[in-house]
């Protein structure tokens, strides 16, 4: 099932033995665009603090209740690393994390089941450095959202909510807002048709053109995303489809 990013917030995080706060954002790999964590604000339990859940431990949601159930106690998320979830989340913070739930690193392969497939480039030494020291390459979806968009042939809005698979924690579109262009609709694009991304700009290039964006099929955000809809979009862009 394909569920907005936006439809999770404020979902409680429900323990084994109670609730411990709310879904505030995901943090995804800004290649495979796989979701690695979900952001909860702890609020009034752990006053100013946020904490990371990996998605590999996220049940089955409730969609009626509005819970995320987990498989942790709230002592053991009282007592887990704590991270600022406000800087960007370096791989030895994740370890310490992994280590300390005793969840399996996501990094041991190139991208998580499931995930937009991306050319893994070999890496300099000072990037491999990096990657253990700072950024991770871990995105907030709060963060992206209001990125704007640029077609092959000029702007044509801003990235106002993504599209995530419940099955395999993977975004699936991002929904681009073209309200400026054209008045109250919004259209979807694939992360494979991303051709750049400039995190300092806070712009994304897709391989679309604007005309093509323009007339491609209407996307409803008050009904879910169904396979029906994503052949006709395939299908009118011409483009391989990633269940195939």
């Amino acid at each position: 099932m394909l569920r907005s990013v936006r439809s999770l917030r404020g979902f409680g995080i429900g323990a084994r033995d109670g609730v411990v706060g709310k879904a505030h954002c995901l943090l995804f790999d800004d290649g495979s665009w796989a979701v690695r964590y979900l952001v909860v604000d702890t609020g009034g339990w752990l006053p100013g603090r946020k904490v990371l859940i990996a998605a590999t431990a996220l049940e089955r949601p409730d969609w009626h209740a509005r819970i995320f159930p987990v498989g942790l106690t709230r002592r053991q998320i009282e007592n887990s690393p704590d991270i600022d979830t406000d800087k960007p989340v370096s791989r030895q913070r994740e370890i310490e994390l992994h280590d300390y739930y005793n969840w399996v690193p996501y990094w041991g392969t190139a991208y998580g089941a499931g995930a937009v497939a991306a050319v893994p480039l070999p890496k300099p030494p000072g990037e491999v450095k990096q990657a253990a020291e700072g950024d991770s390459h871990l995105r907030s979806t709060r963060e992206v959202a209001g990125y704007r968009i640029h077609a092959t042939d000029g702007a044509i809005g801003h990235v106002e909510d993504f599209i995530v698979s419940e099955e395999d924690w993977v975004i699936r579109y991002l929904v681009v807002d073209t309200r400026n262009w054209l008045p109250g609709r919004s259209v979807l694009i694939s992360p494979e048709w991303v051709r750049e991304i400039g995190w300092e700009e806070q712009q994304v290039w897709v391989d679309v053109s604007r005309q093509a964006i323009e007339d491609s099929p209407p996307y409803d955000a008050s009904a879910p995303v169904n396979r029906e809809y994503e052949v006709q979009m395939y299908d009118y862009y011409g483009r391989p489809k990633y269940w195939a």
